[in-house]
C-alpha cells in the first residue's frame, strides 16, 4: 500500500507542470482531470471498450490545438483526438497514461460561399448543422451518416465516414476540398484547395480516413451541392433477405443509380416498428428494401417505376412509392433509428462494418445466418446495400461471462468471409482500435509497412492514436482475444 501511494504521488508531480501548460494555453475550463468527469470520456460508440485517459484538453482554435501538440511533443506524450465520440470503432479510445484532445468546443461555421459551393467549417460542427447552414438557399451536404445528428464533421473526416446517399454520391473523402491541420509535432498545414483540381500529391485524401494517425484537421473546406429537382423513395418488402439482395443487383444491373439503397431484416423491422411505431414496414417481411432516386422529374419518375418493376421481377410482395417530403420522411424513420432499435433487442450489440461486392449478398448473408445458428446469438442486419456495406448487429449480454469475446469472434469470421468474398473489413467506421488485428487479411505486411512510412513521415515519434489502425505487435492477430481482453480492462500492452 505503501508503494503504491508512492507512486501516485510520484505520478502527481509529474503531471503537474504538464498541467499548468494545458491551462495556459486552453485555460482552466479547458482541461479536464478529476477522475470522475473523465468518466465522460473513457469510451466511444463502441461502448463494450472503456479507458479513462489521463487528462483531457479542449482547445477553441488551431492555434490552441498546435500549442496542446507541441506540449504533447516536448513531454512525450501519447495523444488522442476525439470529436463527438460517436466512433464504432474505437479509434477515439484513450490511452491509460495519454492526453485525449477533444474539438467539441470548436464548432463554428467558418464561411459560407455559396457562389462556389462550399462551407468551411471547425471539426467539432455537427455533421447536420452544415446542411441546416444552407438549406434555405436550395443546398445541401451530401455525406449523411445515421448519427448525423449528434457525429462531428472531425471525426467524418478522421474515419471517411459515409451514409445512406454514399452510393451516388460518395463518402466523406469525395466532399473535401481542402484542410488545415495540425501535425503531430504541432505544425500546422494546409493541404488541398478552394477548387478540386491541385497539382502535387492528394494530402487531402491521404489525410480523410487517417483515423487520427497523422494529425488533426482544425478548419475543413467542405463541397456542397444544389438540391435536386425531384426525390421519390420506394419501399419493396421481400420474404427473404437474400431475394431483397439479388433486387439490389438488379437494379444497379439495369443501369439504374439510386441515391441511397437500404435493406433491414425481419429482427430489424419489429425493432424498428416496436420504437419508432412508424406504422410503414410490414413485420412479417424477411427483408425490406429502401430505394430513394433522386434528379431530374422526367427520370425520377421512369427509374421509381422501373425500380418497382425489378423489385417484383425479384419477389417483392407489395412496392410502395413516396414523392412528398412527409411521406418519403416517414418511409426513412425507421432506418434512422435502427441501431437506436437494436438496444431494445438486448442489453447489448456488436456492430461490424464490412464490404462486400453486391453480386455476393445473397450468399454472404446466408453465411451470416449460419454464423448466428453455430454460435446462438441471434445478428440483426441492417445495412447500405447499394454498396454491399453490411452492418451486422450482434445481439448479446455482456455481463455474461466470455460473451464479449465471443461475439468478437463471431465479428472477426464476419470480416474474414467479408474479404473472400472480394471486400473490405471496413465501409465507413474505420479500423480503431477493434479491427486493427484483422488488417493482415486484406494487407501483406510490406502493403502495412509502407503504409507506416507514411505514418512516421506525418508522426515520427508515433504520439498520435499510436495503438490504432495497425496491428500492434505483428503477433496481433494471433493473440487478438488476450490483448484486446486485458487492453479493455485497461492495460495499456504497448
Amino acid at each position: 500500500m505503501f508503494l503504491k501511494s508512492v507512486f501516485k504521488a510520484a505520478s502527481k508531480d509529474q503531471w503537474r507542470p504538464i498541467i499548468k501548460a494545458f491551462t495556459e494555453v486552453v485555460g482552466k475550463d479547458g482541461v479536464v482531470r478529476r477522475k470522475d468527469e473523465l468518466l465522460t470520456y473513457e469510451c466511444d460508440g463502441l461502448a463494450s471498450y472503456r479507458q479513462r485517459p489521463a487528462v483531457v484538453v479542449l482547445p477553441r482554435s488551431t492555434e490552441e490545438v498546435a500549442a496542446v501538440v507541441q506540449l504533447c511533443n516536448q513531454y512525450n506524450l501519447k495523444w488522442v483526438a476525439r470529436g463527438a465520440g460517436t466512433g464504432l470503432s474505437g479509434g477515439a479510445l484513450p490511452l491509460e497514461d495519454g492526453v485525449l484532445i477533444v474539438t467539441a468546443r470548436m464548432n463554428e461555421i467558418l464561411e459560407t460561399d455559396l457562389s462556389n459551393q462550399r462551407v468551411v467549417v471547425q471539426p467539432g460542427v455537427i455533421n447536420n448543422w452544415v446542411t441546416q447552414a444552407v438549406s434555405g438557399k436550395g443546398f445541401y451536404y451530401a455525406p449523411d451518416p445515421s448519427s448525423q445528428i449528434i457525429c462531428s464533421i472531425g471525426g467524418n473526416i478522421a474515419e471517411n465516414s459515409g451514409g445512406v446517399h454514399c452510393l451516388k454520391y460518395g463518402v466523406t473523402t469525395n466532399h473535401v476540398l481542402a484542410l488545415k491541420i495540425v501535425t503531430a509535432d504541432g505544425s500546422i498545414v494546409d493541404v488541398g484547395s478552394q477548387v478540386p483540381e491541385m497539382p502535387g500529391y492528394d494530402l487531402t485524401g491521404l489525410f480523410v480516413g487517417s483515423e487520427g494517425t497523422l494529425g488533426i484537421a482544425t478548419e475543413i473546406t467542405l463541397r456542397i451541392l444544389k438540391a435536386p429537382e425531384s426525390v421519390a423513395v420506394l419501399l419493396a418488402d421481400f420474404t427473404t433477405i437474400e431475394a431483397a439482395g439479388n433486387a439490389v443487383a438488379a437494379i444497379i444491373g439495369d443501369g439504374i443509380i439510386p441515391g441511397g439503397m437500404e435493406i433491414m431484416d425481419n429482427l430489424t423491422i419489429n425493432a424498428v416498428e416496436d420504437v419508432v411505431g412508424a406504422g410503414c414496414y410490414p413485420r412479417d417481411a424477411g427483408a425490406i428494401l429502401l430505394v430513394e432516386l433522386d434528379g431530374l422529374e422526367v427520370e425520377v419518375t421512369h427509374n421509381i417505376q422501373r425500380t418497382a418493376e425489378i423489385c417484383r421481377e425479384n419477389g417483392a410482395r407489395e412496392t410502395t412509392i413516396a414523392t412528398d417530403a412527409e411521406k418519403r420522411a416517414k418511409l426513412w424513420k425507421g432506418r434512422k433509428a435502427a441501431f437506436a432499435a437494436a438496444g431494445h433487442l438486448s442489453p447489448d450489440y456488436f456492430v461490424q462494418d464490412g464490404v462486400i461486392p453486391r453480386t455476393q449478398l445473397a450468399a454472404v448473408l446466408r453465411d451470416i445466418e449460419a454464423l448466428s445458428q453455430e454460435y446462438g446469438y441471434p445478428i440483426a442486419n441492417v445495412f447500405h446495400a447499394g454498396d454491399g456495406n453490411l452492418h451486422p448487429l450482434i445481439l448479446y449480454d455482456e455481463s455474461v461471462a466470455g460473451a464479449l469475446e465471443t461475439v468478437e469472434e463471431i465479428g472477426g469470421k464476419i470480416l474474414k468471409r467479408c474479404v473472400e468474398a472480394g471486400g473490405s473489413i471496413s465501409g465507413e467506421h474505420g479500423i480503431g482500435a477493434d479491427k486493427n488485428c484483422y488488417m493482415s487479411e486484406m494487407f501483406s505486411a510490406v502493403d502495412m509497412e509502407t503504409m507506416q512510412y507514411v505514418r512516421t513521415a506525418f508522426n515520427p515519434k508515433g504520439l498520435a492514436n499510436p495503438t490504432k489502425l495497425f496491428p500492434t505487435p505483428r503477433t496481433c492477430g494471433e493473440a487478438a482475444n488476450a490483448q484486446k481482453t486485458a487492453q479493455w480492462k485497461g492495460a495499456q500492452l504497448y
